[in-house]
């Protein structure tokens, strides 16, 4: 029973940041009855990235440990916008923009997720209900003097910056949805942690048991360096591609790929320490790991066909240094001066001009097989050429 507990405990700290208190979840997984845990995602974008993943690759580890999970879909508190790390107002999202978001949501999280237990709800579902009264009631449980405790706050009304009053709403929401839930346990980035200690004190103030809380790291994007988002162009999107999913994978560092693998992999962790062990040692070489790596990943979103497949494309271009044989091909008017820039957008290679320049400036454009091309505003002379974006995307460009 001790070893049972201890691998319990074990997979649950698994790339957690921190746990809110450990003892009191040890109480309760010893009541021995299926644990509430949430997770609440507001849809403020369309698309979920693997930094999303992190998450829901944590409350997947409380399924097979046979606990229920809630995947909560902030369709209400959406629409007000989560304050945390945030130096002004959101914008506040139309009724209109998150349903679209939040059914793109309720597609993507069931390719990690086991779909018979899972529930999926939305926090619309009692706070349309809520009247007036409601919120006074709500609001009441908590004081102006404990809201500016909160850093984000504090920091922009010291620098005079405003502070809407909705914004004081959305962690009362958020702590009330643990309240309606009844929730044992929730999960949230280490950004999230004043609002899961605001569900802990609501609970209190409902009369209930609180929950703990469970924080995981924010995962570093693509550069190892800031976090995924895709406003920094540094994300690998779940939806993307099998090609650019598995290229990407196998573009990010040596060191990187080991925190993936934490964060990310089922994997056992002992296996991952012999991995370690084998590349400290010469026994393995970093590549191979990292092919393990962007196999298991893009099989969990793609198939294991589809992954091989990639595996093999990749291995033919960069290792044996051949073109790919379905490489995308444009064809281009001399005579519209088109430049590089807005070529790389055109074809699809970036998502937006301000993307195409950064790639420029980081050398990582260029013509193959060596060439680089750091100035965005270049115009093409009429001939045929090959275009290579970063270490895996490849153009067949004809200017006539």
């Amino acid at each position: 029973m001790i070893r049972e507990q201890q691998e319990t405990m074990d997979l649950i700290r698994r790339g957690s940041h921190e746990i809110i208190s450990e003892q009191e979840l040890v109480t309760k997984l010893g009541r021995n009855r299926p644990l509430k845990v949430k997770a609440g995602f507001d849809p403020t974008a369309p698309d979920l990235h693997l930094g999303h993943t992190v998450l829901i690759q944590k409350l997947k580890h409380f399924q097979e440990l046979g606990h229920k999970v809630f995947f909560l879909i902030g369709d209400f508190t959406g629409m007000i916008g989560d304050p945390s790390g945030k130096s002004e107002t959101r914008r506040k999202l139309t009724r209109e923009e998150v349903m679209h978001n939040a059914e793109t949501y309720r597609r993507q999280i069931f390719k990690i997720l086991h779909p018979d237990k899972t529930e999926l709800v939305f926090n619309s579902a009692w706070m349309d209900r809520f009247k007036a009264s409601d919120f006074v009631e709500l609001c009441s449980k908590y004081t102006v003097a404990r809201m500016m405790e909160r850093d984000d706050f504090d920091k922009r009304f010291r620098e005079n910056r405003s502070i809407a009053i909705h914004e004081f709403l959305y962690p009362l929401i958020q702590g009330y949805d643990s309240v309606v839930l009844e929730a044992d346990v929730e999960l949230g980035g280490t950004d999230q942690k004043f609002n899961l200690l605001v569900g802990r004190d609501l609970q209190r103030e409902y009369g209930l048991e609180p929950q703990v809380i469970l924080t995981v790291p924010i995962l570093q994007g693509l550069d190892g360096v800031q976090k995924m988002s895709k406003s920094l162009g540094n994300y690998i999107g779940i939806e993307e591609p099998a090609r650019d999913m598995y290229g990407k994978l196998m573009s990010i560092s040596d060191q990187l790929m080991w925190r993936y693998f934490e964060l990310l992999s089922d994997r056992d962790l002992k296996e991952l320490e012999r991995m370690k062990q084998d590349v400290r040692q010469g026994v393995q070489h970093p590549k191979s790991c990292k092919e393990m790596l962007a196999v298991e990943i893009t099989t969990r979103f793609h198939g294991p066909r589809a992954a091989e497949k990639e595996k093999d494309a990749f291995n033919r271009v960069f290792s044996a240094h051949e073109l790919p044989r379905d490489m995308q091909k444009i064809r281009v008017p001399a005579a519209e001066n088109r430049r590089l820039a807005d070529i790389l957008l055109d074809s699809g290679l970036c998502p937006s001009r301000s993307e195409a320049k950064r790639l420029c400036r980081q050398k990582a454009v260029g013509l193959y097989p060596g060439e680089k091309l750091t100035d965005p505003e270049h115009v093409f002379a009429p001939g045929e050429y090959t275009l290579r974006v970063g270490k895996k995307r490849f153009l067949k460009l004809d200017v006539d």
